[in-house]
């Protein structure tokens, strides 16, 4: 009887445990996103970490905006940078500046006027073709866009289904970093100008 007794004044009582294993499962989730994007290297889509973790792709957003939040306030060399769809380790933008000092890029990969005025169409207009963009521009953009694909900025989506099955672009998450943009929601207005569109320069 007294044996009995003392088993069940061993058992603890669930309530007192509920708050720590709470805080240990978001501990455990920031521990293993980060793992998984710096060893990805490349962003991961909520989609695979809603199927990883077993949660609602809204638990896994707030989770990923707490931890984004709480790497920032601890002054982390990296944090995480979400998009619509996607998550991704980045530079703290507070680092950056000694980041740079230390890489000492030997040509910094700048945006030419016509490259910005060609990623402008495909940003505001897409999923766009050469003739589309062309037709904006008034002039050849076969340059500006080959510098695009190379430097990330803009993907190839796919053919369109017209005569010839032109190729169409879009842009992509890097470039949304580049310009601090979350999604494409949050690109300003588009702008509306009058001026003849520059000539398209090849820069060696």
């Amino acid at each position: 009887m007294e044996e009995t007794l003392d088993r069940e004044n061993m058992i603890p009582d669930d309530n007192t445990e509920e708050p720590a294993e709470a805080e240990l499962d978001k501990a455990a989730f920031f521990g293993a996103v980060e793992s998984m994007l710096y060893v990805s290297g490349e962003p991961i889509g909520f989609a695979e970490l809603v199927r990883v973790f077993d949660l609602t792709e809204q638990q896994v957003r707030g989770l990923l905006f707490e931890m984004e939040l709480t790497m920032r306030a601890d002054g982390r060399g990296v944090i995480p940078f979400l998009t619509d769809s996607t998550v991704q380790l980045v530079t703290n933008p507070r680092y950056y500046d000694k980041v740079v000092s230390l890489l000492s890029p030997p040509e910094e990969r700048s945006l030419s006027d016509s490259m910005m005025e060609t990623l402008s169409v495909i940003a505001y207009r897409q999923p766009v073709t050469r003739a589309d963009i062309e037709a904006v521009r008034g002039v050849r953009c076969e340059y500006s866009v080959t510098q695009l694909l190379k430097q990330g900025l803009i993907r190839e989506l796919g053919r369109k289904d017209c005569i010839g099955r032109p190729m169409l672009f879009g842009t992509t998450d890097a470039f949304l970093r580049k310009f601090g943009l979350h999604s494409l929601d949050e690109l300003p207005p588009m702008p509306v100008s009058e001026e003849e569109p520059s000539e398209d320069i090849e820069v060696v």
